[in-house]
């Protein structure tokens, strides 16, 4: 079976990340996978397996999601559109799948509608119509007006054969989030989350009883380090260890590390999900693959979500898991170094927290569901 996936990261790399993970998933039982990916690209993301295609990229400045940026840092023109557009619709042709996943979207991803409704569009027109699936995580960024929300399902009705929903349906529902139609009910099928085995110790226990701070792949969280980097002073006999993401990741350091803080300062590393094992806590933002990441290491953790620009996302996120024990949650409005310190502590003094009920098989969960549908189609 011949898969591609398209997928556009425009802050962190999570939803890249994600893509992969699936992408891995129908490499591992021998399909044929292209991954069209049309945001920065992330050499420490793992591509064994798969065959990758990368657009002009974009990006979000990180409040306004409908500002696209290129790599040159201008505002994407229509041409750049355009040429995004012919470049994604190749990819298809040149594939000719089977199976067509397309990451958010039409859940999000409005400002690049243009290309993947031409994507969509191009697929229907093939000889033999791949089976279309949407695949989205937990939980999206709820629709600002019911408009958007029967946009979506319009354009689900029209296109689409299921939507993943990468979730465990006994924790979080669509719902939660999302409103869901009776069209759309019809079509959800929930995997189960979509996580990496999980990583097990560090083979070094590096990070062994230290806080480790991360805010993801992308170059975000500036406030977050800069307060734990002020926390750190509070906290002398715990080790804190900063690990800085984005493309930028050494200017960033050299102007954190002109704070004279105590705390260690290093770009973000792959083998941060091994780290976790050791650490007395984590202080992070609220990502889907970091929430997991979590909630397999049963980390004790510090969640500050994501809320620039009105983004609920992550929020709702967190606050879902506060529950759970070990995990503190604290807005962006509150951080400062003495309400961190405070949160971090609570967290380690916490009882260990069980993840085992769980269901962290969404990918091999996806390739089967992929699978069937490609077969009942005939």
């Amino acid at each position: 079976m011949k898969v591609l996936i398209a997928v556009t990261h425009l802050l962190g790399t999570g939803h890249l990340s994600r893509a992969l993970t699936l992408a891995r998933a129908f490499d591992h039982e021998g399909h044929k996978v292209t991954l069209v990916s049309g945001g920065f690209p992330a050499p420490q993301l793992d591509t064994r397996g798969v065959t990758l295609v990368q657009l002009p990229p974009l990006r979000s400045d990180g409040v306004d999601f409908t500002r696209l940026l290129t790599a040159e840092g201008s505002v994407a023109q229509a041409e750049d559109l355009a040429q995004r557009q012919s470049q994604l619709c190749a990819a298809l042709q040149e594939a000719q799948p089977d199976v067509l996943i397309t990451e958010l979207y039409p859940f999000g991803r409005r400002s690049l509608r243009g290309e993947f409704l031409a994507l969509l569009e191009t697929a229907h027109k093939m000889p033999r119509r791949p089976v279309i699936l949407s695949s989205v995580r937990d939980i999206l960024a709820p629709p600002s007006k019911l408009e958007k929300a029967e946009k979506a399902d319009a354009v689900i009705s029209q296109f689409y054969d299921a939507v993943l929903v990468h979730s465990d349906p006994a924790a979080t529902r669509l719902q939660v989030s999302w409103p869901v139609s009776p069209m759309l009910e019809a079509k959800l099928r929930y995997t189960g989350y979509v996580a990496p085995a999980a990583a097990g110790p560090h083979p070094e226990r590096a990070g062994t009883g230290e806080i480790l701070v991360s805010a993801g792949g992308g170059s975000v969280g500036a406030d977050l380090y800069r307060t734990a980097l002020e926390a750190a002073r509070l906290m002398p006999d715990h080790r804190w260890r900063l690990l800085v993401g984005g493309t930028d990741a050494a200017a960033r350091i050299g102007e954190f590390a002109q704070a004279g803080s105590p705390a260690l300062l290093e770009p973000a590393r792959p083998d941060f999900r091994q780290m976790l094992s050791h650490a007395a806590a984590s202080v992070s933002m609220c990502g889907y693959n970091t929430a997991l990441d979590l909630l397999q290491a049963a980390t004790p953790a510090v969640l500050i979500p994501f809320d620039a620009g009105n983004e609920t996302e992550q929020s709702l996120r967190a606050d879902s898991l506060a529950p759970l024990d070990g995990i503190e949650v604290l807005a962006t409005a509150a951080l400062t170094p003495e309400a961190l310190c405070t949160v971090v502590k609570a967290a380690m003094q916490a009882p260990q927290r069980d993840s085992s009920g769980f269901r962290f098989d969404g990918a091999a969960r996806t390739v089967e569901i992929a699978a069937q549908l490609e077969k009942e189609r005939g």
